[in-house]
């Protein structure tokens, strides 16, 4: 193509106005802003409370072994200086519903840990007699009222070395002690029992501020004592279980002579001690119960 001169200089003065336009353009034009995908968002939901935590678990402890090395256990809630002590089974398979009480108490202490006040502990002993127990139910630990035979057998009252250990205590022991019409024996002396020897240990060395007992049948609370008046903190203790469980009272078992009790023992060590007799040997009377440990609950309670 031929450009005459005028022609060349008007494209060379286009030219130039072209590229001062670009240059001006591309120094006000914005830098392309580089998008990366967004990191996730820090987590900010707070992880479940453990249930360690939420629900504490009761501290379990083995206080001895029984005359065929079943253990008999021990669990406490709470962390209260004022230490309350109830005890299942010492009748072992006998007075089973008392076994039942003692876990269904557990359990309600599991689920309900703020029911007990703040300085008290609860320590539940469920079978005190676990070979009197494995004598009739065949189980070892927990079990259920549908694993029971029906009708109470009589001899899993005794521990395997056929004593019967609510008469192995020393408050006028005997070596051999009546149950009804019948002679029980006592064991060769007090405390030579290995379950009874663990709840001497266990008592000694705690020093509970008072102890329940667990028996059946009579529907009825009965204190203790050894030789000598009932102390007042058992008589009323006594008197605020039996209201609030709509049970009967009496000072001490007098239907027949016992010897070797362990509530007229821990009365002899200066210990309040009651004992709480269910209605039948087949029921747990578990909202008079609970009533009953409630009473106690409040009158312990500072």
């Amino acid at each position: 193509m031929n450009f005459n001169r005028k022609q060349l200089v008007i494209l060379i003065v286009c030219l130039a106005a072209l590229g001062t336009a670009m240059l001006v353009f591309l120094s006000t034009k914005k830098p392309t802003k580089i998008i990366t995908p967004a990191a996730a968002p820090a987590a900010t939901t707070t992880p479940e409370m453990p249930a360690a935590i939420k629900n504490p678990s009761p501290k379990r402890e083995t206080l001895g072994l029984s005359v065929e090395k079943r253990e008999i256990e021990g669990y406490t809630f709470g962390t209260g200086a004022t230490r309350l002590v109830f005890i299942g089974g010492i009748h072992g398979g006998y007075e089973w519903n008392s076994v039942v009480l003692a876990y269904d108490f557990i359990d309600y202490l599991t689920q309900n840990p703020k029911s007990i006040p703040e300085n008290i502990s609860v320590t539940v002993v469920p079978s005190a007699n676990p070979d009197g127990v494995f004598e009739i139910i065949g189980k070892e630990g927990r079990f259920a009222a549908t694993d029971v035979p029906t009708g109470a057998n009589a001899a899993g009252r005794l521990n395997a070395n056929n004593v019967d250990l609510n008469r192995n205590f020393d408050c006028h022991w005997q070596a051999q002690g009546v149950w009804q019409n019948k002679t029980v024996s006592g064991g060769t002396a007090a405390f030579s029992e290995p379950e009874s020897a663990a709840i001497k240990k266990f008592i000694l060395e705690n020093k509970p501020a008072a102890v329940i007992f667990w028996h059946s049948k009579s529907g009825t609370v009965y204190g203790s004592a050894c030789g000598g008046d009932m102390l007042p903190e058992t008589a009323a203790i006594m008197n605020a279980y039996a209201k609030a469980a709509g049970y009967a009272t009496a000072p001490t078992f007098d239907q027949y002579a016992v010897s070797g009790d362990a509530t007229d023992w821990l009365a002899s060590i200066g210990i309040p001690a009651i004992t709480a007799e269910l209605k039948t040997h087949e029921t747990i009377d578990w909202n008079q119960n609970l009533a009953g440990i409630q009473a106690l609950f409040k009158y312990y309670k500072k």
